[in-house]
């Protein structure tokens, strides 16, 4: 077979599972057949299949796998190949107990479930590469091959002797000697002071749960070893000679891992999403996923991929609706206006038994065409191929918004000011969503990343400052950037180690202000903020920083209790630029109206110069084109203003309405 150009489309296609199904050749056949009638052009194959890879130490089968590839790519379907450590075979499990995980109680896990293995364990990486090696040997210049996926969903943590002892390595080699270590986790308190790195052990609730440097190290020792692991896959098949891109599919909100350090050795990020579809308004839930979707692009600030969806119903979930109707393509395409380059499902054919056998599914187990989520499957997949003159295109974002995955660690097992919950990723998502209703493409920057191109830069609660970030901000500010800050920012160092001096760190000067005291309101307890005219007036809760101005001006003051008068909100001028800072963990309706008050000050143009209520909107551009994507997630038409110079890509604009639960696509040549 003859490698074939790929031709420039949006992958679209999901989890195929035909060794399942090898029994039944009737229903591989059918399979292929409707496959290619929903426009699917891709499907990823291995995810889970390593027991009938190598269904005994050293026996390989690939002949199904070679088969299969095969048919696929002769009807013009192309393979994303999966690596399959993600589980391992009850045979590995039996002969080599070392790759079973311990819990951090020293427990031994039984055999089962996914991703239970120990990613230090030489036999399970030597195991591991073998296999892919071996999948690489024999694939590698097959055509039909477009792109490794390497494992599945990545995380968990093991506490065994070989992790402890790797844990000790990785310790000795970031502090080089043990005082360093104890004046990094301040051992003295508690007289837990460390007299070599053999006694360090991982944290446990049956030892040291409560030193904060070692929970915090152990975090990000458990993100350096799954990244080493996942090196160790790759490099596995680049020196069996692959040469196609790697990508690995991350979680929503998942915080066993810093996921910004495994997409630097990816070459493409990819996400599996998820959301809880009517349980609230979905245009609530458009609106977290896109901040999901954000922060996968912005990892490479370049496309990624949808890697999971489901075209139905899922069965994990606590209760588990089905998407309504319309509710599949606008999701779909909610992806694609955020920035990704695929629509991918979890599950093509939907399994006889096990823990996903309802899990929604392209093919259900009635198997047939005329059911509705096949229909709209094929429709989706029509959608995709309208639009494939996107496809590659890139997100240009104004304004930005700083997520930080070890500094919400620290803070979240602080002990204080709040146990019960301090909000870090609703607040994130506060101001997210107000920049979006302003009509703005907005960057997730991760703490190391540049910041340079942005006009506007929102800094929610940044417990932990390190990479220099308090440096980089000042002269973020200085060359004429606007700046926002919260509450709860810059208290501690790399090693969760509070900072003497004013706070915010380093900082006190460009925010012409210093925190004082924290207050920390009851669970369900409101307070209240205005601005010096006393209207409007708005909600607090959780956090109210009390701060003694140093230059700053009162933009609003608290309304409540004995800091009545305090300010709330602050502007000072700076260099070229200016910097707010915002006291109190406030209202969504205070960032909705603050945000806009911002933006239209600092003449950032929203993608649309008119924004309806209830829709979406989002851009991508290539050389010569900008793509508008407005979205409508109600049940309800909303009239939309036909946008300047801007021609109907894609969609129902009748009358100048966006019908309900659809997308219209616009074009506009670029100036």
């Amino acid at each position: 077979m003859e490698k074939q150009s790929i031709p420039k489309q949006f992958i679209y296609g999901g989890d195929y599972n035909p060794e399942q199904w090898l029994d039944r050749p009737d229903i591989l056949a059918r399979d292929l057949e409707m496959l290619q009638k929903a426009r699917i052009n891709a499907v990823t194959l291995g995810v889970f299949s390593w027991s009938i890879l190598e269904p005994e130490e050293g026996v390989f089968h690939l002949e199904w796998l070679k088969e299969m590839m095969n048919t696929l790519y002769a009807r013009g379907i192309r393979v994303i190949l999966a690596t399959p450590s993600g589980a391992r075979p009850r045979w590995l499990a039996e002969k080599y107990p070392e790759v079973l995980r311990v819990r951090e109680d020293r427990v031994r896990c039984l055999y089962g479930e996914r991703h239970n293995h120990c990613y230090t364990s030489p036999v399970y990486r030597q195991k591991v590469r073998m296999i892919n090696q071996k999948l690489a040997e024999t694939f590698k210049d097959h055509p039909g091959v477009i792109l490794w996926h390497i494992s599945n969903e990545y995380g968990g943590e093991c506490h065994c002797p070989l992790c402890q002892a790797a844990f000790r390595r990785w310790l000795k080699e970031r502090y080089q000697t043990i005082d360093a270590l104890n004046h990094a986790w301040w051992t003295t308190f508690w007289s837990h002071t460390y007299t070599s790195f053999e006694q360090v052990e991982s944290p446990s609730t049956l030892g040291d749960s409560g030193l904060h440097g070692l929970s915090l190290d152990w975090k990000r020792f458990v993100t350096a070893q799954t990244t080493d692991f996942m090196r160790e896959e790759i490099r596995a098949l680049r020196e069996a000679g692959a040469t196609q891109p790697v990508n690995t599919n991350f979680m929503e909100d998942y915080t066993g891992l810093n996921y910004y350090e495994l997409a630097k050795e990816i070459d493409i990020v990819s996400w599996d999403s998820y959301p809880l579809w009517r349980y609230q308004s979905d245009s609530r839930t458009a609106l977290q996923t896109g901040m999901q979707h954000d922060l996968m692009r912005t990892m490479k600030h370049a496309p990624f991929l949808l890697m999971e969806s489901s075209p139905s119903g899922l069965n994990w979930q606590p209760v588990s609706k089905l998407k309504k109707p319309g509710l599949l393509l606008n999701a779909s395409l909610h992806a694609i206006a955020h920035g990704a380059d695929s629509v991918q499902f979890f599950q093509i054919r939907q399994g006889r038994g096990g823990f996903e056998k309802f899990h929604g599914a392209v093919i259900d187990h009635y198997g047939g065409e005329d059911t509705r989520v096949f229909r709209e499957v094929t429709q989706t997949g029509q959608a995709l191929e309208s639009l494939a003159c996107i496809a590659g295109s890139q997100v240009d974002a104004p304004a930005a918004v700083l997520w930080d995955t070890e500094s919400r660690w620290a803070m979240e097992q602080a002990r204080g000011p709040r146990n019960e919950g301090l909000f870090y990723r609703e607040a994130v998502f506060k101001s997210y969503q107000a920049l979006r209703k302003c009509g703005l493409n907005v960057d997730l920057l991760q703490v190391e990343q540049p910041l340079e191109g942005y006009r506007m830069l929102v800094v929610p609660m940044l417990y932990m400052f390190r990479s220099g970030i308090e440096d980089r901000l000042r002269e973020f500010v200085q060359g004429g950037g606007t700046l926002i800050m919260t509450y709860w920012s810059g208290i501690v160092n790399e090693t969760d180690l509070c900072y003497l001096g004013g706070t915010p760190h380093g900082l006190t000067d460009l925010l012409g202000l210093r925190s004082e005291e924290i207050d920390a309101l009851c669970t369900g307890e409101v307070h209240h903020f205005a601005a010096e005219s006393g209207a409007p007036q708005y909600r607090c809760e959780n956090l109210c920083d009390l701060v003694r101005l140093q230059g700053a001006q009162t933009l609003m003051r608290y309304t409540d209790d004995f800091y009545r008068g305090y300010p709330a909100v602050t502007v000072h001028p700076y260099g070229k630029g200016r910097a707010y800072y915002i006291c109190t963990d406030a209202e969504e309706g205070f960032y909705n109206d603050f945000y806009k008050e911002v933006t239209a000050c600092l003449n950032l143009a929203p993608i649309l110069p008119s924004m309806p209520e209830g829709l979406e909107v989002s851009s991508r551009q290539d050389e010569e084109n900008e793509y508008i994507f407005v979205q409508n997630f109600t049940d309800d038409p909303i009239s939309l203003p036909v946008p300047p110079n801007a021609a109907v890509l894609f969609g129902d604009f009748e009358a100048g309405q966006v019908q309900g639960c659809s997308t219209v696509v616009f074009r506009r040549r670029r100036v």
